[in-house]
């Protein structure tokens, strides 16, 4: 390997930080720009048109910082938001409107990223215009910052604005953004010599750069002041301790004068590194979201992992890669990079090799999400055996670190699926990656915390699905959006997904998707208030398991049946569905089951106006629930018989069976207060855990995950 230095440098701007320290939020390392930071702050204060008009303005100010990648636009960006930060008491919200590659982030993705940093609910399944409300609306009383990076047009940032003059907008662009009124933008060119030069000295150190001034000013002349290029050269200088800053600017006036001061700066660098490393600069093109760690890295170049990250690191000192501040090794390729990346990997490796990259990569990312899930597992003989047949640089400590890495390579692993599914050359692999990853999401966040990305993630299994034509992983797809759907008040959506799932599960013949969908679909028809085809779904599913003797499943599904005959006013329809429920329970000895459907059965007959039958169904289902030792259960029903013995004219029986209800619920309190019940791990209620016990999983996967 080369030498290393100690500095890590934002290639897309003039600020730099040691490794070893890093800087008070008050301080600020950057360099010039002076004339554009004050233009800027008086664009904050200058009056605009609405207010020159004597109107109210409607709408966030915004400010644009225009220049090409690679122009220290970002950093001016941000050194802006650090100067005025003391005015916008609510803070800074951040974004990135691009990704690495260019490609525009949907404004659905970004207005709910910008809502979780508010630490504000994000429905899964919410389209743009309901997301941009809900963060307009979150944004009226707040008085924010919003910083705009790689915004690829005006209504990206249009959709994005608070309709609230106290918030400010600072877009970083490429250009004009034509459509949002009252904007004028700052547009970047060069560094001023001075401060070329002294970004260049941060790197050199003040020896070099005393004694031959001239050399270093032809050097930032060269580098015609872009701070991209000016840190690439300064990495290359400060790699090679002995060579004088005339020996770059020499080698860099030999050069042709063919492209940009960066790209020519970055022709040299690179044709300095090893093979070996700049094998792996090249790969680090296919990187998921231009985020590289080092699995990522050892997996494109096929070496160990431990050599790996010794190149990123030295690539961080050359300015090749950003170290990003995670508790994990974290890097980003800089977004003025990439685009000099990938025709350098398109024409030194083969296709087939860049094809296989891609795939070690995937099938490395599968493994980790493989072992991120199976460490939770602890009570799994299976799992623990698939566990000690990891190799260890894929293995996790405990389960804390696995969820601590699920979370910091959320943003990646997310991008990895969206590339794998839009390669189409490896949809077996993406396939595989995006079961993996919805199992190891659900075991560590849980189904409804993971949602938002759960669906973002389905979306792309139906995408799939549809593409290589699979009925049963469409099935999945359209099962698990429906859920979501669902659950998110979404109800026509969720039934006519329910629907379609039933049809591509009677193309695959998949009794268990087509068993689901069925009863889904009376789900969905009981939420609208259609209890007529809800009790008629239920009775096809059930006819379905009865037809495959699944007594359980039939059990439960009489009782559904029962419940839409209750809300439509049929109780003689619901007591004869809950009678055979508790026979149908009482027959597999399901206890505590057989009580729950015993006290369902006295509720109907109440109804129905027959209260001795339900003051004996609800003593027997009594008797059921204490066999079954269900405290609450119990507790319930002794409130229940003493509304009943209050209507039958027995008043003191109804106080009896109300004390013993308080002493069973504050015996119960008695113990959960001892510790004696530890309930900690559970869900609030249990809907969780009917939720996770219904996911469709994505069944494709091969047999070792």
């Amino acid at each position: 390997m080369w030498p290393v230095t100690d500095q890590a440098v934002d290639t897309d701007g003039v600020k730099l930080s040691g490794n070893d320290r890093s800087p008070a939020p008050t301080d600020s390392q950057f360099l010039g720009r002076t004339r554009e930071l004050k233009e800027l702050r008086a664009d904050i204060e200058r009056a605009g048109l609405d207010t020159l008009a004597g109107r109210k303005a409607p709408r966030a100010r915004v400010l644009l910082i225009a220049g090409k990648p690679g122009s220290g636009r970002t950093a001016l960006a941000e050194e802006l938001a650090r100067q005025v930060a003391d005015s916008y008491p609510d803070g800074v919200l951040r974004a990135r409107l691009a990704e690495p590659d260019g490609t525009r982030v949907p404004t659905e993705r970004t207005a709910r990223e910008l809502l979780t940093a508010l630490e504000l609910p994000t429905p899964p399944g919410a389209d743009e215009d309901e997301l941009s409300e809900a963060l307009r609306d979150a944004l009226a009383d707040r008085r924010m910052l919003l910083l705009l990076d790689d915004a690829a047009d005006a209504e990206q940032v249009d959709a994005l604005l608070p309709d609230n003059p106290d918030c400010l907008a600072v877009a970083v662009s490429g250009g004009p953004l034509t459509g949002i009124s009252d904007v004028r933008p700052c547009t970047l060119g060069g560094l001023d010599t001075k401060s070329a030069v002294e970004l260049l000295e941060r790197f050199t150190g003040s020896v070099r750069v005393t004694v031959d001034p001239r050399s270093a000013e032809a050097l930032a002349e060269v580098c015609q002041g872009q701070p991209a290029a000016l840190t690439l050269a300064g990495g290359w200088l400060a790699a090679r301790p002995k060579s004088a800053v005339s020996d770059l600017a020499k080698q860099l006036h030999a050069e042709s004068d063919e492209g940009t001061a960066l790209s020519r700066v970055f022709r040299l660098v690179y044709a300095s590194l090893p093979d070996p490393a700049a094998r792996i600069l090249r790969l680090l093109a296919l990187a998921p979201g231009g985020l590289v760690d080092p699995q990522t890295a050892s997996a494109l170049a096929g070496c160990s992992v431990g050599g790996a990250r010794a190149t990123l690191d030295d690539f961080v000192a050359l300015s090749l890669l950003t170290a990003v501040d995670s508790p994990l090794p974290q890097y980003e390729v800089p977004g003025c990079l990439l685009p000099l990346l990938r025709p350098l990997a398109e024409s030194q490796d083969r296709p087939a090799e860049l094809q296989l990259a891609r795939a070690r990569m995937l099938e490395r990312t599968v493994r980790l999400l493989v072992s991120c899930r199976a460490i939770t597992e602890t009570d799994s003989p299976l799992a623990r055996e698939k566990l000690l047949g990891t190799p260890g640089s894929l293995r996790f400590p405990n389960p804390r670190a696995a969820a601590d890495w699920l979370e910091i390579r959320r943003p990646a692993l997310l991008a990895a699926a969206r590339l794998a599914v839009a390669d189409g050359e490896l949809d077996t692999l993406a396939r595989r990656l995006m079961s993996a990853l919805v199992k190891a999401m659900v075991a560590h966040i849980g189904t409804r915390a993971a949602a938002p990305d759960l669906y973002g993630v389905h979306r792309l299994v139906l995408d799939v699905a549809e593409r290589r034509n699979l009925p049963r992983e469409r099935a999945a797809a359209l099962l698990n959006l429906a859920d979501l759907d669902a659950q998110t008040g979404r109800t026509n959506d969720a039934l006519a997904r329910y629907r379609a799932a039933l049809d591509a599960g009677r193309e695959a013949n998949d009794p268990y998707a087509t068993g689901r969908a069925t009863e889904s679909v009376g789900g969905a028809h009981q939420e609208l208030g259609d209890y007529d085809r809800a009790a008629d779904w239920y009775g096809r599913a059930l006819a379905q398991r009865l037809a495959r003797d699944e007594r359980e499943d039939a059990a439960r599904l009489y009782g559904r049946i029962a419940t839409a005959h209750t809300y439509a006013g049929r109780y003689g329809e619901a007591a004869r569905n809950w009678r055979a429920a508790v026979a149908g329970y009482r027959k597999i000895g399901d206890v505590a089951a057989h009580a729950r459907a015993l006290s369902e059965l006295a509720r109907v007959q109440e109804y129905a106006g027959r209260p001795e039958e339900s003051l004996r169904t609800c003593q027997e289902a009594v008797e059921w629930a204490r066999r079954a030792d269900d405290v609450r259960l119990q507790a319930a029903l002794q409130l229940r018989l003493a509304d009943t013995m209050e209507r039958l004219g027995d008043p003191t029986a109804a106080g009896l069976h109300r004390s013993a209800a308080e002493r069973l619920l504050r015996d119960e309190q008695d113990l959960r207060e001892d510790g004696r019940e530890d309930r900690s791990e559970l869900p609030e209620d249990d809907s969780d855990l009917e939720h996770d016990a219904n996911a469709y999983e994505i069944r494709s996967a091969s047999a070792e995950d």
